[in-house]
């Protein structure tokens, strides 16, 4: 239930769309002023890429990022609204023009994979092309009994287009499943997490194994640009020369670290052109070797093709459409980029990725610090040994966080300055959100609610 308030508590009600690390740090910033907030989200449990895109052997940078999101979400003048989709349960038009709020404030992330840019590749979506979303969604409830996705087979040789630390999520995946495989088929248990932590080499030693006696290959990230142009680091705004030459060492030296670890391939400088089909699955692609001239990746003549059992895209997230939203292209249509205001909807704003069109789970927007080189390498588990795989852990935590607290204390300091609204209004949204609570069969006890959809 929602929880009782006199009229006067608040002067301003905000719906935030969507719960997880941005939409908590913004009805946290929101509440702090005095707002009274309702969240929409669309899932059972407001924890987005936490749970869904930051693969699983982040079990305790997971349970951080849990509490967190939790205690955004319980300050008494927030009212949490699950399974709600809006554009479908409830109208955005309408939420955002009649129900009386202040403000809306989209948060709902980048969910939608960017479309692989090759002619008919959508054609062959589970038939040889495999798109990263709902890859590491599978990878992350493999053993939960309650999904009811796509399943998919971790398969050597498989090939991964990208160049983020997503793809390298994605290659590490594949490589730690398709090893456990292998060792399976020779009678030795290796866990997930193990692999993982202590990397595959030494994994292998302990068996006195190497990877060439399980007679793997391993998969391959086919990257457009050069490998110290992936975006590992981020290249600080009006970097010299000399500073950008040590943000590519580093790029380079993360990248380095993270194959020696898990044994993938990199083939920069090559872009996918064409689909390789047999009957009616993807066997393989034709790719074109690129050159870079200044910021510019340009095509060269020289073409090669490459085979596996199929073609993961990674190479990044947008966000979903939602019906009443315009769009520019793959982006909502922002007149704003600062506070994320939409076009033709003057008290709308827009934080986290759904803002930046950026769906990795490290990925820092403007009012973020710049995400060292040493934070990298603790997300993607790269410490010499399994106690310092993931020791930065707390940093990366509020790292996740800094840029989503900034942005949201921006859109709560505008917000704050905007006219009241009127004593009945803000009853009037109480009562509308209880009704979709009790539509929904939430009881308004939000650590309840998620004990029941563990």
């Amino acid at each position: 239930m929602l929880r009782a308030m006199s009229d006067a508590a608040s002067t301003h009600c905000v719906a935030v769309i969507g719960g997880a690390v941005a939409g908590a740090e913004m009805a946290k910033a929101l509440s702090a002023v005095g707002v009274e907030v309702v969240v929409f989200e669309q899932n059972p449990k407001p924890f987005g890429k936490i749970e869904d895109g930051l693969p699983r052997w982040h079990e305790s940078l997971q349970q951080k990022e849990y509490k967190r999101i939790v205690e955004g979400l319980t300050h008494p003048r927030v009212h949490f609204v699950p399974l709600t989709r809006v554009g479908r349960d409830v109208d955005f038009s309408e939420l955002a023009e009649s129900w009386g709020f202040t403000g809306v404030v989209l948060a709902s992330g980048a969910w939608r994979d960017r479309p692989l840019p090759v002619d008919g590749a959508d054609q062959y979506i589970d038939k040889g092309v495999i798109y990263q979303n709902p890859f590491i969604i599978w990878f992350n409830h493999a053993e939960d009994p309650k999904y009811d996705g796509p399943v998919y087979t971790p398969k050597d040789g498989a090939m991964v287009i990208g160049g983020g630390l997503a793809s390298i999520d994605v290659c590490k995946a594949l490589m730690v499943e398709t090893t456990r495989a292998a060792l399976k088929e020779r009678g030795i248990e290796a866990t997930m997490l193990e692999l993982e932590h202590q990397g595959i080499p030494k994994v292998l030693e302990a068996h006195g194994l190497t990877f060439e006696e399980l007679g793997l290959k391993g998969c391959t990230l086919f990257y457009r640009r050069r490998a110290e142009d992936m975006p590992l680091m981020q290249m600080p705004e009006g970097a010299n020369e000399k500073a950008q030459a040590k943000v590519r060492a580093g790029r380079q030296k993360i990248l380095d670290k993270a194959k020696r670890k898990y044994l993938f391939h990199v083939e920069p400088l090559s872009t996918p052109e064409a689909l390789i089909v047999e009957g009616d699955r993807v066997v393989g692609l034709t790719l074109r070797r690129t050159t870079i001239e200044g910021r510019r990746v340009v095509p060269t003549d020289e073409t090669f093709d490459r085979r596996g059992p199929y073609v993961i895209s990674s190479i990044g997230s947008i966000p979903l459409p939602i019906e009443g939203v315009p769009m520019k292209g793959e982006l909502y249509d922002f007149v704003d980029w600062e506070l994320g205001r939409l076009n033709g909807y003057p008290t709308v704003f827009s934080t986290g990725n759904v803002a930046t069109g950026k769906g990795n789970i490290v990925a820092s927007r403007k009012h973020a610090k710049t995400v060292a080189s040493t934070l990298v390498e603790a997300f993607l588990g790269l410490g010499e040994d399994g106690a310092q795989a993931h020791a930065g852990e707390e940093d990366i935590s509020d790292a996740l966080h800094a840029g989503a607290t900034n942005a949201a204390r921006d859109i709560a300091t505008h917000i704050s300055t905007q006219p009241t609204i009127a004593p009945e209004t803000l009853v009037d949204i109480r009562k509308r959100a209880k009704a979709r609570q009790a539509e929904v069969g939430y009881g308004g006890n939000l650590q309840r609610w998620l004990d029941e959809y563990q």
